[in-house]
């Protein structure tokens, strides 16, 4: 039975699953390379969860038990007590693969390992790790707290067990969860990063300007965010990543990262983690940068 989770990064989706975990009655130990950075996502979720108290959707002694529940700790050898681990670091295979080595060192035998990637092969993550029938593909969406959904990827030695486990645990956390075979980026990305970059495309081409397309996808397709803004919130560089993921993995010429977007990440234009992207985020109000 999974009691205590270990998280591995501090980042926006690792705080984001400390958050549901801890508010579902897990025990949460947090790390991240950056001791300053899991500092800072412990105040961010405890900013999140007041927000929800205001609003109602949790109590105060909810919130006040759930805080308890997050240790932050250092190292990975600190995990090595934990039922389930989930990686939530940076899009990167080779962050992650050195990772999970280090990780398997001391992780007790039992342990099972679930990555957050979102594009990268989860069968090929599994083969760097000691235990690849215990190792499983858990993407949230972002924001964790808010998004209903979890992608779960099984590998191709990833056993009934392991799936069944994660997936009692996602039922947990009041996600609703969807299964998604081993192929580049999955379901939700494999459909909307590509449209994220035929919009970056339309862009580029003087089709329209960032303002044009964001609202025509808005008023036009009905979508609560335009694409360049949705672009802006999950990170450029995190789109280019998956993109050059379904580019490399698919050899298909229509997944091709449009050099507009590539222009940008070069830039350090990440969007609003940056302060920029394709909007401007320095003043009160976001202003579109094309």
């Amino acid at each position: 039975m999974i009691e205590t989770v270990g998280i591995i990064g501090a980042g926006q989706m690792g705080n984001g699953i400390a958050h549901v975990a801890a508010l579902a009655g897990f025990n949460v130990l947090l790390v991240d390379a950056n001791p300053d950075a899991a500092q800072k996502a412990l105040g961010i979720i405890d900013g999140n969860m007041s927000r929800q108290v205001a609003r109602g959707r949790i109590k105060e002694d909810e919130h006040r038990q759930a805080m308890n529940r997050i240790r932050l700790v250092d190292g990975l050898a600190a995990l090595s007590d934990c039922h389930l681990v989930i990686e939530a670091a940076t899009e990167k295979e080779t962050v992650k693969v050195a990772i999970f080595q280090e990780l398997c060192k001391t992780l007790n035998k039992d342990a099972y390992i679930a990555t957050n990637t979102s594009s990268i092969s989860v069968t090929r993550l599994a083969s760097t790790t000691d235990r690849p029938e215990r190792f499983i593909g858990m993407h949230f969406m972002n924001p964790v707290p808010l998004m209903e959904l979890v992608e779960i990827i099984r590998g191709i030695a990833t056993v009934e067990d392991t799936y069944k486990a994660v997936k009692v645990f996602a039922d947990k956390l009041g996600k609703i969860t969807t299964n998604a075979e081993d192929f580049p980026a999955f379901i939700v990305n494999r459909i909307l990063v590509p449209m994220i970059n035929e919009a970056v495309y339309t862009l580029y081409e003087g089709v329209g300007n960032v303002e044009a397309i964001d609202t025509a996808m808005k008023l036009g397709a009905h979508h609560p965010m335009g694409p360049l803004e949705l672009a802006d919130f999950i990170g450029l560089d995190v789109c280019l990543s998956v993109m050059q993921v379904l580019y490399d993995g698919l050899a298909d010429s229509k997944y091709r990262p449009c050099p507009l977007l590539v222009k940008y990440v070069e830039a350090g234009w990440l969007g609003k983690k940056s302060g920029r992207g394709f909007y401007d985020y320095s003043g009160e109000k976001p202003v579109p940068t094309r």
